[in-house]
């Protein structure tokens, strides 16, 4: 591949890319948010892509639930909780920096840790 055309191929992809992430910024509103930057998009991004690979019609919010609470829990250890839906309600107790309440389009995804401490037997 000639220099002229493998730069073009990578402007193009760049452009792609941008692209996609302007979409997918549009999409996402934070509706509460006491979490870091990085796990916030982490988030996003894997509800995105998750929600990207459904058929609009036939969305489903508990596997949705589930791979979110999955990774969290895997990359960032226990206990992480997912709620997805179009309409619930919640009032939940967090650990300080696990809480993130957001939206993409109309799915609404709340994600948010709690303490795990061990039983003590008497």
């Amino acid at each position: 591949m000639e220099e002229g055309a493998e730069k073009e191929l990578e402007n193009k992809k760049t452009i792609e890319q941008q692209e996609q992430q302007q979409h997918f910024n549009n999409n996402v509103k934070v509706r509460a948010c006491d979490m870091p930057l990085n796990l916030q998009n982490h988030a996003f991004r894997c509800a995105f892509d998750l929600l990207d690979s459904m058929p609009s019609k036939n969305r489903d919010t508990k596997r949705l639930a589930l791979t979110l609470k999955k990774e969290f829990d895997s990359t960032y250890g226990p206990a992480w909780h997912c709620i997805v839906g179009t309409s619930f309600g919640s009032y939940v107790t967090h650990s300080v920096g696990g809480f993130l309440y957001f939206s993409i389009n109309k799915v609404h995804i709340l994600l948010f840790k709690t303490a795990v401490e061990p039983l003590h037997h008497s």
